[in-house]
């Protein structure tokens, strides 16, 4: 991936987003008690027909944690309280010097700054997918690797890669 300097205020955003998220999801499942959704919000391009054919393909169990019924579209959780929380339709992430990985042919940039929470979301895939993960309780390699076979139905238009992928070799 292109090592450029991510803009402070998205980085910003994206942890206030996360942290939203998993506040929300907490507070729900404390609030509701046996009501089992998870109050979630839709991300802006959640429309779109990709996220449909992510959404029918998530698994029923994510790092042996029960999918939670949510209440927005292109949405799905997992845990209870939710400890996985996914939203399909967020934008696709620019160059970045965050870390990318591959799993099983999908990209994804971690977000690590406000860990033990992690923010993964796909590289290279139109709309974007985020998976915010908790990782005291859940692994995020195993949520990552649970999820690519659904995830790889959005179709690949960019990959991970490197200063060193750019350098020319004699």
């Amino acid at each position: 991936m292109s090592q450029h300097a991510v803009n402070p205020s998205n980085r910003r955003r994206i942890r206030v987003a996360g942290a939203t998220l998993l506040v929300a999801a907490a507070a729900a499942a404390t609030l509701t008690g046996c009501t089992p959704i998870v109050t979630m919000q839709a991300a802006p391009e959640a429309i779109d027909t990709a996220c449909a054919d992510l959404v029918v393909r998530l698994p029923d169990e994510v790092a042996e944690q029960p999918q939670r019924e949510t209440d927005a579209q292109g949405t799905s959780a997992w845990g209870d309280p939710a400890s996985v929380l996914l939203r399909c339709g967020v934008a696709a992430p620019g160059p970045t010097t965050d870390r990318c990985v591959s799993v099983d042919g999908v990209d994804w940039v971690i977000d690590e700054s406000d860990a033990p929470r992690y923010l993964f979301t796909t590289y290279g895939r139109t709309p974007a997918v985020e998976v915010f993960i908790d990782s005291d309780v859940v692994s995020g390699t195993t949520v990552i690797t649970d999820l690519a076979q659904a995830v790889s139905v959005i179709p690949s238009d960019g990959a991970c890669t490197s200063v060193d992928d750019s350098v020319p070799t004699d």
